[in-house]
C-alpha cells in the first residue's frame, strides 16, 4: 500500500474518533417527546421541604451512569393504607412499594386471600427499577401524600451521574389511585427532571416496574400439582401462555396490551397506556424462602428523553372470572373509563370448544338456581348428559357387538388372503355389506363426546364457583380441592380421598364388563395390560384432583356403567333367536355328523 494511502487512513480514523467524543461530550442524543406536568401530585411547595441535597454514590448501573439519591433523615419508614369494598392494599414509604393487598371477598383458609405474597425486605411489589430488571429497586424513603381516601401519591427527588461527571435531578413520583367497587388500580410514575436532567438511558432502558414477587395465595409448589403459576401477554389479537418451570427466566419483547400472570381462581395483570413499555421479562427463580419460587413480571420501559414524562399503568390484582375481568371491554361498566382491554382472555379456555364449555356453565348455573349446592348441580348435569348422550352410547355398543358377530369370519378371511391384500379388502368391504356392519360407527360416538370430555374437564378443573364450595359436609367440603374425611395416610403423610378410590372401582368393572363380552380369549390376554395397567395409572394421576372434577367423572363413570349393563342384556336377548336360526341353517361340522348318525 503507498504512503500517502496510509496517512489517509490514519487521518480518517483520528476525525472520525475525535467527532464521536465531540458529539458523546457535548451533544448527547435526546429523543423529543411530549412533556406532562407533575405538578397535581407534587407541587412546588412540597419540593422545596425536601433537605438540601446531598449526593451518594450507590451501585454502577451501567458503565455511563449510576444511582444517586438524597437522605431525608426526619422521614422514617412508615405504612399507608387504601381500603375500597373489595381490597384492603398496604403500601411503604420505602420505595412507595406495596407490601400488602388482601382480597376482602376471598377468604384462604381463615384470613383474606393474600395476592402480594413472598414479600420480603428487599422484595416488594411495584417497586421501580432505574433500568432494566437486571438491577435492584429503589430503596429510599418517599415522601408521601394522601390525596383522598382511595389515592395516595409517594415522591422522591433522585440524582444521576452522566458519563461525563455531571450530574441531573429529577424527582420520581407513583400515584396509586383505586375505585371503591373495583379490582383495577390505577399507577402513575411521573419522571419531573430539573434543568440539568435530559433524561434516563440505563443499557437502552429508562426504568422498569414489577409485580409482587409472588401471586397469592401462598400453596405448596411440590403438592399442589394443578395450582400452577401462567405467565401470559396480549397483543390485542390473541393471548400468549408462557409456563416456566421453576428457577426460570424468559424475556418476551413483542408488543403487548396487556402482561401479567395468572393463577387457577386469581390474576394479575399490568396495561400500560402508551407504548413504550416493549420488554416484559418473567421470573420463577428462587430467591427468599426457600422451595417456594417466584412468579414475577417485570415491565422495561424504553429511554426517558425528556425533561418531564408520564406514564400510566392499569393494574388487575383479583379474581380470574369472567363477571369480574369483562368490565374493562366497555367504559360504561368501569369507573376508569377503560374500554377494550380484553382482560377476560386471561381466562382459562377449552380453546376451540370453548362456546361448549360456555353452554355447560350456562346448564350448571340454571341447575344451581333450582338447587343451591354446586355438588347437586354436578349430578344433575352428569345425569342430563348421559340421557341426552345415550343414543350414541347404545349405536356404539350395537357397534361393538355387532363387531363381535363377524369377528370370526373376519379372522377366516384374513388368514385366508394373508398375502393378497386387495382380494381381502375386496372381501371385508363384501362381508361389512352384507353384514350391515360399519367399522367406523364405533369411533364416531366416541369422537362426538370428546370435545364434551375436554369442555367438562376445563371447566370443572378452573370454575372459580367451586372454590370453597361445599357439597357433603364430612366429605366434601370444597368442590376445588379433593375430598377429605379427616383420614391421613401413614408414611405417605397424604390425605386419604374416597372418590378416586370409587372411580377406580367402577373402571375395573367396566373392564370386567368388556372383557366378559370381548370376542375371544386371546384378545382379553393381550389387552390386559391396557385394560388394568391404565386405570390404576389414571388413578394416581388424578388423585388430588379437585372434588367438583372427580365428583363429575366417577358419577358419570357409574351411570356409563349401568348403561352397559342394561344395553348388554337387551343385547344378548335380540342375539338369542339370531343364534339359533343361525345354527339351523348353518349347522356346525359337530352338528352334521350328528344329524347323519
Amino acid at each position: 500500500m503507498e504512503k500517502n494511502t496510509i496517512i489517509a487512513v490514519v487521518l480518517s480514523c483520528l476525525v472520525i474518533v475525535a467527532t464521536f467524543i465531540v458529539q458523546t461530550k457535548f451533544f448527547p442524543p435526546v429523543e423529543q417527546q411530549q412533556i406532562v406536568q407533575a405538578e397535581e401530585t407534587v407541587t412546588e411547595e412540597q419540593n422545596n421541604q425536601i433537605n438540601t441535597q446531598t449526593v451518594i454514590n450507590s451501585e454502577v448501573l451501567s458503565e455511563a451512569a449510576s444511582i444517586v439519591s438524597e437522605e431525608q433523615e426526619t422521614i422514617e419508614e412508615q405504612t399507608f393504607v387504601i381500603k375500597t369494598n373489595l381490597v384492603e392494599a398496604v403500601f411503604t414509604n420505602r420505595g412507595g412499594d406495596l407490601i400488602s393487598y388482601k382480597l376482602l371477598d376471598h377468604k384462604d383458609g381463615g384470613d383474606f386471600v393474600q395476592m402480594a405474597d413472598n414479600i420480603t425486605e428487599k422484595k416488594r411489589g411495584f417497586s421501580v427499577l432505574l433500568g432494566d430488571n437486571t438491577n435492584n429497586p429503589v430503596d429510599e424513603i418517599f415522601n408521601v401524600k394522601r390525596i383522598n381516601e382511595h389515592s395516595l401519591g409517594f415522591y422522591k427527588k433522585l440524582s444521576i451521574k452522566n458519563a461525563d461527571g455531571s450530574t441531573s435531578s429529577f424527582t420520581l413520583i407513583k400515584q396509586y389511585t383505586f375505585n371503591p367497587d373495583e379490582y383495577v388500580f390505577k399507577l402513575d410514575i411521573i419522571i419531573d427532571g430539573d434543568e440539568s436532567f435530559h433524561g434516563m438511558n440505563f443499557n437502552n432502558a429508562g426504568y422498569t416496574i414489577c409485580t409482587a414477587p409472588q401471586m397469592g395465595p401462598h400453596y405448596d409448589q411440590k403438592k399442589n400439582r394443578l395450582e400452577t403459576r401462567t405467565f401470559m401477554s396480549y397483543s390485542g389479537e390473541k393471548k400468549k401462555k408462557q409456563m416456566l418451570s421453576l428457577g426460570q427466566t424468559k424475556e418476551f419483547t413483542k408488543p403487548f396490551s396487556w402482561a401479567g400472570v395468572g393463577g387457577k381462581y386469581f390474576t394479575v395483570l399490568i396495561a400500560p397506556v402508551n407504548n413504550d413499555f416493549q420488554k416484559v421479562n418473567y421470573s420463577s427463580l428462587f430467591d427468599s424462602i426457600p422451595d417456594y419460587a417466584n412468579s414475577q413480571v417485570f415491565l422495561t420501559r424504553n429511554p426517558v428523553s425528556s425533561q418531564k414524562s408520564q406514564d400510566t399503568l392499569y393494574v388487575y390484582m383479583g379474581p380470574r372470572t369472567e363477571s369480574s375481568l369483562k368490565i374493562y371491554n366497555n367504559a360504561a361498566d368501569n369507573k376508569f373509563g377503560l374500554a377494550g382491554k380484553r382482560f377476560n382472555e386471561s381466562m382459562e379456555s377449552s380453546g376451540i370448544w370453548g362456546w361448549l364449555e360456555v353452554i355447560l356453565k350456562s346448564i350448571l348455573e340454571l341447575f344451581y338456581k333450582i338447587i343451591p349446592n354446586w355438588g347437586v348441580a354436578i349430578v344433575l348435569m352428569t345425569i342430563l348428559l348421559k340421557i341426552i348422550l345415550f343414543p350414541l352410547s347404545k349405536k356404539q355398543l350395537v357397534s361393538s357387538s355387532k363387531m363381535q358377530e363377524v369377528q370370526p369370519r373376519m379372522q377366516e378371511l384374513q388368514e385366508k388372503y394373508k398375502n393378497q391384500p386387495e382380494k381381502l379388502n375386496a372381501e371385508m368391504a363384501k362381508l361389512y355389506k352384507e353384514t350391515g356392519y360399519n367399522p367406523v360407527s364405533g369411533c364416531l360416538p366416541i369422537l362426538i363426546q370428546f370435545p364434551i370430555l375436554i369442555a367438562m374437564y376445563n371447566l370443572f378443573n378452573n370454575y372459580f364457583e367451586f372454590r370453597g364450595a361445599m357439597f357433603i359436609p364430612g366429605w366434601i367440603p370444597d368442590l376445588s380441592v379433593g375430598d377429605n374425611i379427616g383420614v391421613v395416610i401413614p408414611l405417605l403423610n397424604r390425605d386419604l380421598h374416597i372418590l378416586p378410590i370409587i372411580y377406580l372401582g367402577s373402571q375395573f368393572i367396566s373392564t370386567k364388563i368388556m372383557q366378559d363380552t370381548s370376542p375371544t380369549p386371546q384378545q382379553n390376554a393381550s389387552m390386559k395390560y391396557m385394560f388394568y395397567a391404565m386405570p390404576l395409572l389414571f388413578f394416581f394421576v388424578i388423585y388430588d384432583s379437585p372434588s367438583g372434577l372427580i365428583l363429575y367423572w366417577t358419577l358419570s363413570n357409574l351411570l356409563q356403567l349401568v348403561q352397559q349393563v342394561i344395553l348388554n342384556k337387551l343385547a344378548k336377548k335380540q342375539q338369542a333367536p339370531a343364534k339359533t336360526g343361525l345354527k339351523l341353517v348353518n349347522p356346525t361340522k359337530n352338528d352334521k355328523k350328528g344329524a347323519k348318525k
